[in-house]
């Protein structure tokens, strides 16, 4: 083996011990190798730095706004709240929710897509009463599954994608036919693989996943607030009972009395049909009451000046009332306020750590009681002051969701992809056209399409393929494909397997970009060696790199469900460890089947 390749090799193992055995950042370490590597003259420079012109990873970086786009105006929010409903079993809500976000994971950034259904799921299971550690992780692994079914599902598959283009360019390959990978290329492997997973995740749910049995609720928080909402116009829930809505079922919430005109219905509450217009009296605690407050169908009672400000840009707020304040002594809606500057909602107010008793428009404000404001960004500027609202802070995360461009970016999204998926245009420039789309139509704003840009991600990204140049040139790629082919007896389902366990290997245990862009060389100079077609070999590579099931900190999705969920270690090892040697057997059987050697 040359000199080269024993460097990039120990190279190589330097990077995976510091990713393993250290905290240092992942874009420090493969920045740190890829200095490295121009240092030891492993390659070429204009090789080692093609990273950061590479078409996949320009095209990773354009996705993550396409995905803020469509987060920021709530689409997905809202096309899941029509999809799930209020499944009454385990088995009802796993249905309705994992099949949809696997189909969205294909065309989506699946972390965006989880960060929305976490809170989802949480308000679900309070509602139904289903356990929601039979939720989260069949969550998180549904995304993965999706992800593998398009090119652009996930990022190592446009990783993998623009290798291949380089590799063309480059005439590399030999005999392996390499050809552009389009959108659907992995579909017929990666949508049979998913709904298998599912199908998997379904039944090994109700064994693995079960509740422990000396689990407790921990949720005791008291219920000290007394909030009021009135239920919107045109809403979901109008005609439907309490009951059938979900809204009060959380353990934390009691429905006090519902106002309807001149009426006041104090029985059977959760059997009453609303209507719009009806005011709910809630006795809550601060998380209840907040979900309620998030919830598009009901808006705050109580208004003191016309908010001009539009909804979503709204924030809560906790406010102690100051024994200076002019609001002492007063009616809250008897509060007089700065239309132009100081405008909010009373949402709910407490006395002495209990709720008050009564109407909130007849209760008097006194010294020290504590309410929830919903207020607008001046209130942090000029309100707090002019109404003498001491000890004022944000309740940290609670915005309302935005819907108002929910329509036009799903549009955008749609067209984007089917574009590409016509042909008619490349997947980087359909992204930036429906990146300027979103921002010329209001869906996306500059700021936050510049901050929806996970820059450690391509920075890992860019270094992984100029790396793969190292491994490539220093001939590290040629002789670990030798050994393949000479183990495997020039069997090509043999050195299929192979590929597998190795990338999706190094998938567990550093990260799926770097795993593809590492293995992508080996696989293709084993093709090259054996005479065969590429394609089974890059479809295999795209699945193996995003077989990151076995441990929580594989990827990102896992690790947002893992403490939610209450999860152990253990229990990613038991179902990922059954989940990937499903995906490798099917892998292995269907790539070549498709795709032929």
């Amino acid at each position: 083996m040359p000199l080269n390749a024993y460097i990039t090799l120990a190279l190589l193992l330097v990077l995976f011990v510091l990713l393993i055995k250290t905290k240092i950042p992942a874009p420090a370490i493969f920045i740190g190798a890829l200095a490295a590597a121009l240092t030891l003259n492993l390659a070429p420079a204009e090789e080692l730095l093609k990273g950061f012109s590479n078409q996949g990873m320009l095209t990773v970086a354009v996705l993550f706004m396409v995905a803020a786009g469509m987060y920021a105006t709530g689409a997905i929010t809202m096309i899941m709240d029509k999809l799930i409903g209020l499944p009454r079993s385990v088995f009802g809500a796993q249905m309705k929710i994992l099949p949809p976000i696997a189909f969205g994971s294909a065309f989506l950034n699946n972390t965006p897509l989880v960060a929305m259904m976490i809170p989802v799921i949480r308000d679900l299971s309070r509602a139904s009463r289903l356990p929601a550690r039979q939720l989260y992780l069949p969550l998180s692994f549904a995304s993965i599954l999706g992800g593998m079914c398009t090119i652009i599902g996930t990022s190592t598959n446009l990783v993998i994608a623009g290798l291949v283009m380089e590799a063309m360019a480059k005439g590399s390959g030999g005999s392996s036919a390499l050809r552009d990978l389009n959108m659907f290329d992995p579909a017929p492997v990666g949508v049979p693989i998913a709904v298998v997973g599912i199908g998997f995740m379904i039944l090994a749910g109700r064994f693995f996943l079960s509740p422990p049995k000396d689990d407790k609720t921990t949720d005791v928080a008291l219920r000290h607030y007394t909030a009021e909402f009135e239920v919107r116009e045109g809403s979901r829930i109008v005609g439907r009972t309490l009951e059938e809505t979900g809204i009060a079922s959380a353990e934390n919430v009691d429905v006090i009395y519902i106002r309807r005109g001149n009426r006041l219905l104090t029985n059977d509450l959760m059997h009453e049909e609303l209507a719009a217009g009806d005011l709910l009296s809630f006795s809550a605690d601060v998380t209840a009451m907040v979900d309620l407050w998030r919830t598009n169908a009901l808006v705050p009672h109580l208004t003191l000046n016309p908010m001009e400000t539009e909804r979503h840009t709204h924030h809560l707020v906790k406010a102690v009332v100051s024994r200076q304040s002019k609001a002492v002594g007063k009616k809250i809606p008897d509060i007089s306020g700065d239309v132009n500057t100081c405008q909010y909602k009373f949402v709910a107010i407490s006395r002495d750590g209990k709720p008050v008793s009564g109407p909130l428009e007849e209760v008097t404000i006194e010294a020290g009681d504590n309410a929830v404001l919903e207020v607008n960004d001046d209130f942090f500027y000029e309100c707090q002051i002019e109404h003498d609202f001491a000890l004022t802070k944000a309740l940290d995360g609670f915005h309302l969701q935005r819907t108002d461009r929910a329509v036009e970016a799903s549009l955008i999204t749609l067209a984007m992809v089917a574009v590409v998926a016509l042909g008619w245009m490349s997947m980087l420039n359909a992204s930036l056209l429906a990146t300027g789309a979103m921002i010329a139509t209001g869906c996306l704003t500059l700021r936050t399409a510049a901050r929806s840009i996970d820059w450690g991600t391509l920075v890992v990204i860019a270094c992984a393929i100029g790396l793969e140049s190292a491994v490539t040139r220093s001939g590290l790629a040629e002789q670990i494909a030798g050994m393949l082919t000479s183990v495997g007896r020039d069997n090509p389902y043999m050195a299929l397997a192979a590929v597998f366990v190795g990338c999706s290997f190094m998938t567990n245990v550093i990260t799926n970009n770097a795993a593809a862009a590492f293995m992508f060389p080996i696989a293709l100079s084993t093709a090259g060696k054996l005479g065969v077609n590429f394609m089974p070999f890059a479809i295999t590579l795209m699945i193996a790199a995003s077989c990151a099931f076995i441990t929580p900190t594989g990827y990102q999705t896992n690790l947002m469900v893992w403490h939610v969920g209450g999860y152990r270690f253990t229990d990613y090892t038991k179902i990922g460890a059954v989940l990937t040697l499903i995906v490798m057997v099917m892998t292995i059987v269907l790539a070549p089947l498709i795709y032929g050697f």
